[in-house]
């Protein structure tokens, strides 16, 4: 999950809530049970998700939580007032990072998810079946997640996106699908 859009009615009392939320996240060793969030893969990422961070910012961003690298571990980092070009938006970051903007309505968000070269999954949480039923049919994505984060499979389900979220699916049929070659033989004017 990358970026979180919110009626602009929920927002003030939506972001306090996530912020506090994120500064529970432990930082740490993975092999920790403790740990919530460990380092990046290397310090060259951390370095690229801290500069994509600092271009934001740059362009008008707010850290509300987070934002300081400490060799390869980045902290998990919660933005506002976002650029919709920055990097950060647009881009996949790979990183802790978290972008969250105010919209005016469901289809304001719909249009904001859909405004992107990526398609993956996107959760939508909601308590109404017309909403969740309009989200699956407006946004262009792989998955529609009603009531938990975009990351959320099942190994019975296929996984995937659209757009430059990848080709294909994921999942057991799917992969016995890519394992399988489909083969024709076709007997014509043999006597059996």
């Amino acid at each position: 999950m990358q970026r979180v859009y919110v009626h602009e009615w929920l927002y003030d009392g939506f972001l306090p809530r996530l912020i506090a939320s994120v500064e529970a996240l432990r930082v740490g060793d993975p092999s920790s049970e403790h740990t919530d969030v460990g380092p990046l893969v290397s310090v060259e990422a951390a370095e690229r998700v801290e500069a994509w961070v600092d271009e934001a910012v740059a362009a008008g961003a707010t850290i509300e939580v987070g934002g300081r690298r400490e060799g390869a571990t980045y902290p998990p980092t919660v933005l506002s007032g976002v650029p919709s070009d920055a990097k950060v938006c647009v881009e996949e970051v790979f990183g802790p990072v978290l972008v969250v903007a105010q919209v005016e309505s469901d289809q304001a968000a719909f249009a904001a998810v859909n405004d992107s070269a990526y398609g993956l999954q996107a959760g939508v949480f909601t308590h109404r079946l017309d909403v969740a039923f309009a989200a699956s049919r407006a946004l262009d994505v792989g998955g529609v997640i009603v009531g938990d984060v975009p990351s959320y499979r099942a190994d019975q389900m296929p996984y995937g996106g659209v757009k430059g979220s990848g080709v294909g699916r994921e999942g057991l049929r799917s992969a016995m699908e890519d394992y399988t070659d489909a083969r024709v033989m076709v007997l014509t004017g043999v006597e059996l």
